[in-house]
Order: C-alpha cells, then structure tokens, then sequence
C-alpha cells in the first residue's frame, strides 16, 4: 500500500503533470502554459493564506471558546494539502488543490477523512482524579 502511493507520487503524478502540460503547450503555446502555471500558483498561494488565516482564526475562537477545534483542525490540514499542490507546478495537481481549497469539497473531504480517521483512531479524554475517562468519537 505505502510502495504504491510513493510510485503514484512520485513516478504517475509527474508523467500525467508533463502529458497535460504539453498537450495545454500546443494549444495555447509554451509561454503562455508556463505563464497560466505561474499565475495559477501565485493566486493559489495567495487564496491558501487567506484560507488558511480564516481556519486559524475560527481554531482560536474555538480555543478561547473551551472547545476542541476538531473540524478547524482538518480544515487546517486539508488547507495545508491544498497549499502544497498549489505550490507543485502543473494543472492537474492546481486542480485539485483548487477543489480541496474551495470550502464545500473541502467539508467533503473533511467528512472522509473523519469517516477514515474515526474507523482507525479513538480518542479518550481524561476528566481528573476519581473521574471517569470519556471516550469520544471521532
């Protein structure tokens, strides 16, 4: 499981970048491919920093709320994901990065990774001396 996600990683997401990045070269021209990646990843960079103050705002509030800030804090991860596939040069890993980036796909992905996450971890809470531990769901 953990060889194949490196080969997609590292090996397919390249190739597929470099296919699509030729194929969008002649159609719009070389330049212009190159000039449409740079911009998508100046604004990605910019739209990952305003997502990503807004979630650390919203996390702060929930702290200074008494609350665990756990949705904030996959948000946060997944805004995280989403900065770095900006980042990454090409259209495909954009694309998706654009899409974790947008707040609804984002609150999508953020249930499957609950869903995920609630299957393979359980949190406890401790309350004190003499209590009760608390289990709760993820």
């Amino acid at each position: 499981m953990l060889l194949a996600a490196i080969a997609l990683a590292f090996v397919v997401v390249p190739l597929v970048e470099i296919s699509v990045l030729v194929t969008v070269g002649h159609a719009f021209g070389v330049w212009n491919a190159l000039a449409l990646v740079l911009v998508i990843s100046i604004v990605g960079a910019w739209l990952t920093k305003h997502e990503g103050l807004l979630v650390v705002s919203r996390i702060r509030e929930q702290l200074a709320a008494g609350r665990l800030p756990g949705d904030d804090l996959l948000d946060g991860a997944l805004v995280l994901l989403a900065g770095a596939l900006l980042l990454t040069p090409g259209f495909v890993t954009d694309g998706v990065g654009l899409l974790v980036l947008f707040p609804p796909t984002r609150a999508l992905l953020r249930a499957l990774v609950r869903r995920q996450l609630g299957r393979h971890v359980r949190v406890t809470q401790w309350v004190g001396p003499g209590g009760d531990d608390d289990v709760i769901d993820v």
